[in-house]
C-alpha cells in the first residue's frame, strides 16, 4: 500500500502507523480522530474496546455543507463535537491526529473542542 503513495502520503501514513501504536480509546476515555481532504474535514469519537463509533461530525453534514477545509471551518466543527459529547456526559478524550502535523486544520479542531469544554 505504502509503494503507490507519494512520498507526502507515506510519509502520513508512517506517522499514523507510529501514533496507533500507543493511542487506544475507551468507553471512559474515547479516542477522537480527525480526517481532513483538500475540501472536507471529518471528525469520529471512537470507543476502540467497543469497536464503535460515539459520535461524529463532518462538512458533509447538511448543517455544515456550505463549510471547507480551512482553519474556521475546523473551528466550528470542533465546537460541534464539543457538544455533541458534552450531550452524551463524555468530557475527556484522546485526541488521535491521524499522522497530520498538529497544525491549521488539525489544531483549529482541537481548539473548538477545547473551546466547547472537552479536556485532552
Amino acid at each position: 500500500m505504502l509503494r503507490k503513495c507519494s512520498d507526502k502520503q507515506r510519509k502520513r501514513m508512517k506517522r499514523k502507523v507510529h501514533i496507533r501504536k500507543r493511542v487506544y480509546g475507551t468507553a471512559v476515555r474515547p479516542r477522537m480522530t480527525v480526517f481532513r481532504s483538500n475540501r472536507n474535514i471529518s471528525v469520529q469519537v471512537i470507543d476502540d474496546d467497543a469497536r464503535s463509533t460515539l459520535a461524529s461530525v463532518s462538512t458533509l453534514e447538511k448543517d455544515f455543507v456550505l463549510l471547507r477545509a480551512n482553519v474556521s471551518s475546523g473551528l466550528q466543527i470542533g465546537e460541534e463535537i464539543g457538544r455533541r459529547l458534552l450531550e452524551k456526559h463524555i468530557d475527556t478524550v484522546i485526541f488521535d491526529r491521524n499522522g497530520y502535523l498538529y497544525h491549521g486544520v488539525v489544531a483549529a479542531v482541537a481548539d473548538g473542542a477545547r473551546k466547547a469544554g472537552v479536556r485532552f
